[in-house]
């Protein structure tokens, strides 16, 4: 019987997962190792049951005693905090979705991949932050990293029995997010609510508003960069308001591979969890009779200033996209907490990324995980000062170094 283990379980992600487990047959064709998830001990819990798991951990440990009581005489273990989740992840299991969202999902997909297991990332950001030591843990034991961010599942389907050397671009597909069509000068008073109104999409919050000021496609430049090795002059982001193409490779002779599909993230968790076979999914199948029409526009940098800081970490390099990620983790807590503005968000980064230029530099050769860690640690302080300057004055209330 496979196993597999599921990190981020309660998220957006992990319910889609569980839901193709469950069609597929559930405990009775899965052995399930491990489920965690953040604060909703409710539904870990059911999900821990349903699947009979061998252990569910959730990310709080103050919340390991109502995980407990929940679990009381289901024959689950529980556990809770990040150690518990590391530690979940030494669990040996053939397939392991990392679905975690953000940085504290480095650690654990970095102790999948020591077990040789097939690891399906949907956590972009551990990429972005340690692309080079995710890869090379890959490579030393034998495991299999799969793409489910749909354009890099997309890239993935479009490079099959090609040849990496014959790629000319890639083409990565944007909804533009909530506030795409808003006029620039109106993004600056966009709230909360505004930005989480998703045209295409069903996803968690965080992605959410991360996509309507690009930060996510920021990330899944650099994603692509890293995954597929490719420079980065060779990465294109067009907005597709339809989200029907998911991304698209361009090859030297002038012809274009575009994934098409339903904007239904299953696609590309199915695909990975059936890899390298195909199986029949729960997704809706396009009809492009009734689709007519296709629509593409650049994107506006002034609008979406993260594909900019995106292409000042590829050219930094070292360990640049660490404080990118953390800084960009911040920004978005202090955009949800009220104290900073939407377009606010983009200068906290940057500041960021000038403020640790110097620390920034080290070869990605020579990258470790506790690199990772420190820079990680100081780019977060930097962003909450950066962001706490600007709630307390806004513009220009104080000089920061």
């Amino acid at each position: 019987m496979r196993s597999l283990s599921i990190f981020g379980a309660t998220g957006s992600v992990g319910e889609q997962t569980v839901d193709l487990l469950r069609r597929a047959g559930g405990a009775e064709a899965f052995r399930v190792v491990a489920l965690t998830g953040g604060r909703n001990l409710s539904r870990l819990a059911d999900m821990a049951r349903e699947l009979r798991a061998e252990v569910a951990v959730c990310a709080d440990a103050l919340g390991l005693p109502e995980l407990r009581e929940r679990l009381a005489g289901s024959g689950v273990e529980a556990a809770a905090g990040p150690e518990a989740i590391a530690e979940a992840a030494d669990r040996p299991a053939d397939w392991v979705m990392s679905a975690i969202v953000g940085a504290a999902g480095l650690v654990p997909g970095i102790r999948a991949l020591r077990h040789g297991a097939v690891l399906a990332l949907a956590n972009k950001e551990s990429l972005v932050t340690a692309g080079p030591l995710l890869m090379a843990e890959a490579a030393q034991h034998g495991a299999r990293i799969l793409p489910v961010d749909s354009e890099h599942s997309a890239i993935f389907q479009a490079l099959v029995g090609e040849d990496i050397a014959a790629v000319e671009r890639i083409i990565l597909t944007a909804s533009g997010g909530a506030l795409r069509d808003w006029p620039l000068e109106a993004l600056a008073k966009a709230t909360v609510s505004d930005a989480l109104a998703h045209p295409n999409w069903a996803m968690g919050q965080r992605i959410t508003i991360d996509s309507a000021s690009m930060f996510n496609k920021a990330l899944e430049v650099i994603e692509t960069r890293e995954f597929f090795g490719v420079e980065p002059e060779q990465i294109e982001v067009i907005i597709h308001p339809e989200s029907l193409i998911h991304s698209m490779v361009g090859y030297r002779d002038g012809a274009i591979m575009a994934h098409l599909g339903a904007p239904d993230m299953r696609h590309a968790i199915g695909y990975a969890l059936n890899w390298p076979a195909r199986a029949e999914l729960p997704v809706a199948r396009l009809d492009l009779a009734q689709v007519a029409t296709l629509t593409f526009r650049a994107p506006d940098l002034a609008r979406y200033p993260a594909l900019r800081l995106a292409r000042a970490v590829m050219a930094r390099r070292g360990l640049a996209g660490a404080a990118f990620n953390a800084a960009k983790e911040v920004a978005l807590d202090q955009f949800l907490a009220g104290g900073i503005g939407f377009m606010e968000m983009a200068g906290v980064v940057e500041a960021v990324l000038e403020a640790m230029d110097a620390d920034l530099g080290r070869e990605n050769a020579t990258m470790s995980l506790e690199d990772v860690q420190a820079v990680d640690h100081l780019a977060r302080i930097r962003a909450a000062e950066r962001a706490g300057e600007i709630a307390r004055g806004r513009a220009g209330a104080g000089r920061w170094t």
